[in-house]
């Protein structure tokens, strides 16, 4: 008898788990925007189209697809800074070695104009190093930024600093950050770079770095030669667990920055890689909270864009994840209810949106590692 109750316990604990999980993935798969923000309005791309370009902004959306977009968008009163980019296109994702690339090759890819396979940081197929952009336009009397909501040594920043044959390496990772061609580092985290590399200060300071920990403190730095914001991880944790404004202030202080040197011009890579991390969740109203926040940091660049006349905004993803669809939905209401057929990657086409000047040179379906070429090609062939 106490056998069949222990039983009748067990069962019954089981049952109210899965109905508690299932209440929580439910509640997770509905939102009802509260936090609006006004989408910018480009002033007009087709007096920039035909200017020189100077500077470069390419914008990841890490795992946000077409419905991870327009979620956001219908949230928000049914306009992004994004979706009023007038010019737009496809990316084939497919990685060198699998239909479904990782944030790795993908990254890569962006970075260095080459496909290669899954978890490479920086190199080809058969692990040899290749040029980056920073790398690249550095040679040409530019600057060049990282700026991410993930780890500084995470897979899509990691592309464009580093040169390691596998995404996990993160020490190896790090130890090529002092190294690298970047002016303007932030990401995260304080934390993790003391557990993987306890003397980081010490050897992002020798490489002329001033480093700071506190985002808002960029500001009354920016004539540093070069800054290093290694956030504390509170500041790159998601929208929900209270990460602020973090990306769009930082995204406005890294453009600020470069855009003050005396240089030839400036190659900016912004990555909004939380979207990516609550689709892996299949956290609906996560994944709405990641893209406007991403957005509001698109609004920055686009709005530098028009002041300045000669900076190419570049907006996209590495890939798609968690299958994301839309069930239902009521826009005056900023309700909306999504459905996921995945936890990982899915090979669909993600978007590409560009504007300012050679922005049609990103309109049709192209694959990722051509978006690379089509920087290089804009920004120094063309000088």
């Amino acid at each position: 008898m106490k056998k069949l109750n222990l039983l009748f316990v067990t069962l019954f604990t089981l049952i109210q788990c899965n109905l508690a999980i299932h209440a929580q993935e439910t509640n997770n798969l509905k939102y009802k925007n509260q936090d609006y923000h006004q989408a910018y309005i480009p002033k007009g791309d087709d007096v920039l189209k035909n200017n020189p370009v100077k500077n470069v902004i390419l914008m990841i959306g890490d795992g946000m697809g077409l419905a991870h977009l327009v979620s956001g968008m219908y949230a928000n009163h049914n306009e992004l800074s994004i979706t009023n980019i007038p010019t737009i296109g496809l990316i084939k994702t497919q990685s060198g070695d699998k239909f479904t690339t990782d944030s790795a090759a993908s990254g890569t890819a962006y970075a260095t104009g080459q496909k290669t396979h899954n978890g490479a940081i920086g190199v080809d197929m058969n692990d040899a190093s290749i040029e980056n952009i920073p790398e690249i336009v550095t040679q040409s009397k530019f600057v060049a930024g990282v700026v991410t909501t993930d780890n500084i040594s995470g897979a899509t920043p990691s592309a464009f600093f580093a040169h390691q044959k596998d995404r996990g390496m993160s020490k190896e990772i790090l130890t090529d950050l002092p190294k690298s061609k970047l002016s303007f580092i932030a990401g995260g985290s304080d934390e993790h770079f003391t557990k993987v590399c306890p003397q980081y200060k010490q050897i992002l300071a020798a490489q002329d770095f001033i480093i700071l920990n506190d985002y808002k403190k960029i500001s009354n730095n920016l004539k540093n030669a070069k800054i290093a914001l290694v956030a504390f991880q509170k500041d790159v944790d998601s929208k929900h667990n209270g990460r602020g404004e973090f990306l769009p202030e930082t995204t406005k202080n890294a453009i600020e920055f470069l855009n003050n040197k005396k240089a030839a011009g400036f190659f900016l890579m912004v990555e909004g890689a939380q979207i990516d991390k609550r689709a892996h969740e299949n956290n609906f109203a996560g994944v709405i909270q990641e893209v406007l926040d991403f957005d509001k940091a698109v609004a920055e660049a686009v709005a530098f864009a028009d002041k300045d006349k000669n900076t190419l905004v570049i907006v996209t993803a590495d890939h798609e994840t968690g299958g994301l669809s839309i069930k239902k939905g009521d826009i005056p209401q900023s309700a909306l209810e999504g459905n996921f057929s995945s936890k990982g990657h899915t090979p669909i086409m993600v978007p590409i949106f560009a504007y300012g000047p050679s922005s049609d040179n990103f309109k049709g379906v192209m694959e990722n590692n051509e978006v690379m070429k089509k920087i290089i090609s804009v920004l120094i062939k063309q000088k």
